[in-house]
């Protein structure tokens, strides 16, 4: 799996070019139609990462939308609520999808609604993220759609609330919609989430200071960053590795380990800190049943 990708890596990918005001602008808004595959300069498909920003998309054609552990198939029209919290990509089953979309940080809601967007439905961990969407309903979106599409090339000085105006009338009615329950099947699915547990655990090396520590130690906290139950994420790293979640972190925690005893002059108790173990004591008793021998041994071995 690829690497989080940014608003700036977004716009080189799809656009190669950057807008003029996207390091000021903090919150940063935009919105953009989607071009069917045989369009000239149509982009290449999105890779299967995380973004650093919201998106929210009307989409129309035939597509699997995967997100986290999760497929969705989507053949006609549908609302689609991405978060930077989660993975996801579209595998495109025809050539003629179409549609809309608008990516935004979430600096640009942070001051103008209530809550946090993680409040919202759509955008919680373990949320749902796929609306189906019938005719009528297809309308409507697209017309807020073309509002947005409207607004963002005007003059209009108070134009971005009106845009916030428009996206949050997106999410009401979404919210009044019965999400998706039919997951699609893919044969690649524990494959998925399997790339993606172990780029977020190769994310956290290698520790390069005795101030840097890991944040992620237990099955429960990768599963909780990739929005997924710690029991489905503990099956699919076994059905693809044959080993357990916990021994692949263990194996890379005493893995880092070795490299600091040997490459560094580091106390033990800072090499404990740095891997995220509360006392030194822990963190010998750790080391010597990964390895059979202890931190002090192994260092001047």
């Amino acid at each position: 799996m690829a690497g989080i990708e940014t608003l700036e890596e977004f716009y080189q990918h799809k656009f190669s070019w950057l807008p003029d005001n996207l390091q000021q602008d903090i919150g940063h808004f935009n919105v953009f139609r989607i071009v069917p595959k045989g369009t000239a300069n149509c982009p290449a498909p999105p890779k299967y990462s995380r973004r650093s920003f919201y998106k929210i998309s009307l989409f129309r054609g035939h597509s699997i939308f995967h997100y986290a552990d999760k497929s969705v198939e989507i053949n006609g029209s549908a609302l689609l609520f991405f978060t930077p919290h989660v993975p996801y990509t579209i595998e495109a089953l025809s050539e003629d999808n179409s549609g809309y979309f608008c990516i935004f940080r979430e600096a640009f809601f942070t001051e103008k609604i209530k809550g946090s967007l993680h409040e919202l439905p759509m955008f919680a961990p373990n949320g749902k993220a796929a609306y189906i969407l019938n005719p009528a309903q297809d309308a409507q979106t697209g017309e807020i759609f073309e509002k947005m599409l409207a607004e963002i090339g005007s003059d209009y000085a108070m134009k971005y609330d009106l845009l916030r105006n428009y996206v949050m009338e997106i999410v009401h009615a979404a919210n009044k919609l019965q999400p998706t329950e039919t997951l699609y099947q893919h044969a690649n699915a524990h494959a998925r989430i399997t790339s993606v547990f172990t780029e977020l655990l190769e994310r956290q090396f290698p520790i390069e200071s005795p101030g840097q520590r890991i944040a992620l130690r237990s099955a429960k906290d990768y599963a909780d960053q990739l929005a997924v139950h710690v029991n489905h994420l503990n099956r699919a790293i076994r059905d693809t590795t044959g080993k357990t979640t916990t021994t692949h972190i263990a194996e890379r925690l005493a893995a880092e380990a070795k490299a600091l005893l040997r490459h560094t002059n580091w106390n033990i108790s800072e090499i404990s800190y740095s891997l995220g173990f509360e006392e030194p004591a822990h963190f010998n008793h750790f080391f010597k049943k990964q390895t059979a021998t202890t931190p002090s041994a192994f260092r001047v071995a």
